[in-house]
């Protein structure tokens, strides 16, 4: 637990908590939530917040929508973490919210993954959301429906953050290189077209690409006049590889799965095989059956086995490649259909 003054600025903190929105203006993204005349827009305007839960990928601004939700309801912010903070310490709080709401000040609790906390930490804020102690604001990247409690989650509003787009992206970057808080103070020669490359590769995480645009400034050389040369090269030296949004209990799982199996049926080996290989490099290796293929699925099994990766990728391709080039049949699905009917 941690309670804080809401954009406090440590010495050496990182560009992208430097850079932080402090308002909605200053925000990006979620124009459907926060853009005018939207649901949270209004709810925050009018100083008539509930308890809510923000789904969605990283970097997308679920904590900061909460620090600025909490300033500009002049609410006090307090962060809670799984790892640190027990029932004891959930209770104290509230404890303090209570006699915060006696003297008319709100509270504003911010809960970060709220999905990794257990059922009795959950139920533990459940009173106090209830009686409006407390407004709680948990963040989750996970299905809300899965890992909060029943009743904790029907006390609470569900919205969906989106990833951002690569304009918002490259706008929080534009605004990193002018203002003060970034790299204003200093002379920083970047091209749009390098910016965006940066955008791109962020896939969607402003805290990634503030994060990249960090490194990569500080990898840059610095000419005789003091201004920092932002070259391609440097950009392509700095970036390893791009971000894949990947998350192997979540829902993204199943899309990618559904995408693997939508391009073998269009019989589309490029396809297939860049959505296995998204799988891979984000640290998961897949198993394919087929009944037209089985032995093909098996042997590879095998051989990456005793290879491993990385020396196996190529073998682990050939399955999905067999299977979406071999003739397609549904009737063993046809067959199982009618023996459940």
């Amino acid at each position: 637990m941690h309670q804080q003054s809401l954009f406090e600025i440590p010495k050496n903190e990182p560009l992208a908590s430097r850079m932080r929105p402090r308002n909605l203006t200053e925000f990006a993204g979620q124009t459907h939530l926060i853009g005018e005349g939207k649901l949270l827009r209004k709810m925050i305007e009018s100083d008539n917040i509930s308890s809510m839960i923000f789904w969605g990928p990283p970097g997308v601004g679920k904590t900061t929508l909460a620090r600025i939700i909490a300033h500009e309801t002049k609410s006090e912010f307090i962060t809670f973490s799984a790892v640190t903070s027990g029932i004891k310490e959930i209770k104290k709080v509230m404890e303090d919210a209570e006699n915060n709401k006696r003297l008319g000040i709100k509270t504003i609790v911010f809960v970060d993954e709220i999905h990794r906390f257990n059922k009795a930490q959950q139920d533990a804020f459940l009173p106090f959301v209830e009686k409006g102690s407390i407004v709680l604001i948990g963040a989750t990247t996970e299905n809300p429906s899965f890992e909060i409690n029943n009743a904790l989650l029907s006390r609470c509003r569900v919205f969906v953050l989106k990833e951002l787009s690569s304009n918002d992206i490259l706008t929080l970057l534009k605004r990193a290189i002018t203002d003060e808080r970034g790299f204003g103070k200093q002379k920083i020669n970047i091209s749009e077209e390098n910016l965006k490359i940066i955008a791109n590769y962020a896939n969607g995480d402003a805290r990634n690409a503030l994060t990249t645009l960090d490194i990569i400034t500080t990898n840059a050389e610095e000419d005789k006049n003091g201004t920092i040369q932002v070259s391609k090269d440097i950009i392509e030296n700095c970036i390893s590889k791009k971000a894949l949004l990947y998350d192997k209990n979540g829902e993204e799982h199943y899309n990618i799965i559904s995408a693997l199996h939508k391009s073998m049926r269009n019989s589309d080996p490029d396809a297939a095989v860049y959505w296995l290989a998204r799988m891979l490099e984000a640290g998961e290796d897949i198993g394919l059956t087929d009944t037209n293929a089985l032995n093909v699925a098996i042997n590879v099994y095998h051989t990456c086995y005793f290879i491993s990766m990385p020396e196996c990728n190529v073998h682990l391709a050939e399955a999905p490649i067999y299977m979406l080039l071999a003739p397609k049949s549904n009737d063993c699905d046809v067959t199982y259909g009618h023996l459940r009917c």
